[in-house]
């Protein structure tokens, strides 16, 4: 018996002090495997092996270097001057450009169009069709993709393509597609001649538990077509009714369809997660962009005539910390009227947490729009244990009952807009890659947010007296869930 407590003495002290030792986690994370250590230990050890520290790798983190490093010296032309938001961006929302500029080195660039597409449908058709038209290449990366209409017509539509001799290079992650990656469908595009990738694939799921983590996704969204159209925003390849979680459908999202400078920069993005699986480099990889940097030809390096300044962002576990908390805590704070937040998934930070709260506070109209009914559990215990802080500090909060409202979308003022992967959780904030478009454009930050209250019209409102009225016990429970958050 001695023996056995000795062991687990030292057991839960070794892992206590290795939380102690590490500078990187948040007083709150801490606290939460503190806790999870001395209720249940061996649990807690077991997790926090697991998944207690987000480190994707030394090589992992290596390689993106290596990459971005390369990227910059065959293609900075493309990635926008540093400068230039000086010239483009209103002065006070030039802080969050900025800031979205220093993540990886995607800075404003002029002359960018976008449609916002009507629907699941219509997002399918307009994708296919221009998959059908291209002539050179398309690019695709999707965190899940299905092998239901949406996911079969862009696969059969890259089949086409490679066929006439178009490049197709489609990449999928891991986990989010397995069982596409396991299919006929898979395997018949490649027969075609479609160059496939996994994103963070389990071919050494071994390796990965020791090293790293399993659960670290690629959950970005990315379509580029000749160079010239990109789309970008929340939806994955699969149909609304998203046939795997079917109760909790349809999923409801968004996606914009781009043309100008701003699609170099998604092509780079997508570039760089391909050379990460492939190991290829960016002479290898047969980018449009690369070959006719010299000759300025490039098509989607043409600014559109009146078109307006964007820019890429990509996030994730080989970026800089937190960088998704502050990049919309900057946002908020650049607020100065109105700011409207759709978000599938609420898990915030105390960064954002409180940027929510003073932007309200100071006279702000912070709109957030939630689902009513999440296909996470935790999440939504958790996300409703901030109601009463961002109730009381003035923030108007709606939950969404026309399904999962799946779009993750942000516009300030009528003015700044921002699409596309990232969602308002610890998920999206330390263990997805994302990626997503920061623009400034009052027609189409009205059109998104003319969208947002299509989201409205079909939702409750929280009320401040409903969530006092709360039980006792759901009120502990969604405080425990939050609590423990960083460790789930």
């Amino acid at each position: 018996m001695t023996v056995v407590l000795t062991l687990h003495f030292l057991l839960v002290m070794t892992f206590t002090a290795r939380i102690l030792l590490r500078d990187d986690l948040s007083p709150p994370g801490r606290l939460a495997w503190f806790i999870v250590l001395n209720v249940l230990p061996y649990f807690g050890v077991a997790a926090y092996f697991l998944f207690g520290e987000i480190d994707i790798g030394k090589r992992a983190v290596k390689r993106h270097d290596e990459i971005f490093d390369e990227i910059r010296a065959k293609a900075l032309g493309f990635m926008g001057d540093r400068t230039s938001v000086e010239r483009l961006i209103e002065p006070l929302y030039r802080p969050g450009f900025r800031y979205a500029g220093s993540i990886n080195g995607f800075h404003t660039v002029d002359g960018n169009s976008a449609e916002l597409m009507a629907d699941g449908d219509e997002t399918r058709a307009r994708l296919v069709a221009d998959i059908d038209a291209a002539t050179d290449h398309v690019h695709v990366l999707y965190y899940i993709w299905l092998d239901d209409h949406t996911g079969g017509d862009v696969a059969q539509a890259l089949i086409r393509a490679a066929q006439r001799g178009v490049t197709c290079r489609a990449m999928a992650d891991g986990l989010g597609s397995r069982a596409l990656i396991k299919s006929k469908l898979w395997q018949s595009m490649q027969d075609a001649g479609v160059e496939l990738a996994v994103a963070l694939s389990f071919r050494n799921l071994i390796r990965t538990i020791l090293l790293s983590r399993f659960d670290l996704r690629n959950h970005r969204k990315i379509t580029v077509i000749d160079a010239s159209i990109t789309y970008c925003g929340s939806r994955n390849s699969a149909d609304p009714e998203f046939l795997p979680k079917a109760k909790y459908g349809p999923w409801v999202d968004i996606m914009l369809r781009f043309e100008g400078p701003v699609v170099a920069q998604n092509q780079l993005l997508f570039a760089s997660d391909w050379m990460h699986s492939t190991g290829e480099s960016l002479d290898q990889f047969k980018l449009q962009i690369e070959l006719n940097a010299e000759q300025k030809t490039e098509p989607s390096a043409v600014p559109i005539s009146g078109g307006f300044p964007a820019q890429v962002m990509g996030v994730g576990p080989t970026e800089r910390r937190g960088a998704t908390p502050q990049l919309f805590a900057n946002l908020i704070a650049s607020a100065q009227t109105e700011l409207t937040i759709s978000t599938p998934y609420f898990v915030p930070d105390a960064t954002l947490l409180e940027s929510l709260c003073a932007a309200a506070h100071r006279g702000v109209a912070v709109t957030l729009i939630y689902p009513k009914v999440n296909d996470s559990w935790i999440v939504s215990a958790a996300s409703r244990s901030y109601y009463h802080q961002l109730l009381d500090a003035g923030c108007v909060i709606y939950e969404f009952k026309g399904g999962l409202l799946h779009a993750k979308t942000l516009t300030i003022d009528g003015c700044v807009s921002l699409i596309g992967s990232s969602n308002l959780d610890l998920r999206s904030f330390d263990l997805n890659y994302e990626n997503n478009i920061l623009l400034q454009d009052p027609a189409m930050t009205m059109a998104i947010f003319e969208r947002q209250q299509t989201y409205i019209a079909s939702s409750e409102t929280v009320e401040l007296a409903t969530v006092l009225a709360w039980p006792y016990y759901r009120r502990i429970w969604n405080n425990v869930i939050a609590t423990i958050g960083p460790v789930l």
